[in-house]
């Protein structure tokens, strides 16, 4: 496993792909330029890099995927976009992503309590519950002193 794969038209989006030896794909992070919220109380946002849906299948978990999708997806948005900065999103309940977030440089911006998520029912069906968002940043390449003062 670990040949990745993907590549969009739009020049500010991309899907990295992580394929096993039969080209299936055990792995993916998205990273896409869009308005981060700044959470300051008059509702503004700035554009920066996203990252979103990681996610990497059961049976490969734990072997180092999830970092180095990870940090493909920085590579974008720093080598290809120019940006020293990456964004995420993630439940504050993903303890384990939050864990993987936190050990590769990201730091806390804010929490939102009131945001929403889609939940699995019993019956199969999902409804609206309530979650807490958290985002994180990442100051990319700038060393000791980009990761402490980012």
């Amino acid at each position: 496993p670990g040949n990745y794969a993907g590549r969009s038209i739009d020049s500010t989006s991309e899907l990295v792909l992580c394929l096993d030896g039969k080209d299936e794909c055990i792995g993916c992070a998205g990273v896409e330029v869009d308005k981060i919220k700044k959470m300051d109380g008059y509702d503004t946002t700035f554009t920066a890099p996203l990252m979103s849906n990681l996610a990497i299948s059961r049976s490969y978990r734990r072997k180092g995927l999830a970092e180095s999708l990870v940090k493909a997806a920085e590579l974008i948005a720093q080598k290809e976009w120019g940006y020293d900065d990456v964004y995420l999103y993630v439940e504050k309940r993903n303890a384990p992503a939050v864990k993987l977030y936190k050990k590769l440089g990201y730091r806390t911006l804010w929490e939102d309590d009131s945001a929403t998520t889609l939940l699995p029912m019993k019956d199969g069906k999902v409804a609206n519950g309530k979650t807490t968002i958290v985002c994180m940043k990442k100051r990319l390449g700038g060393g000791l002193f980009g990761s402490l003062f980012g």
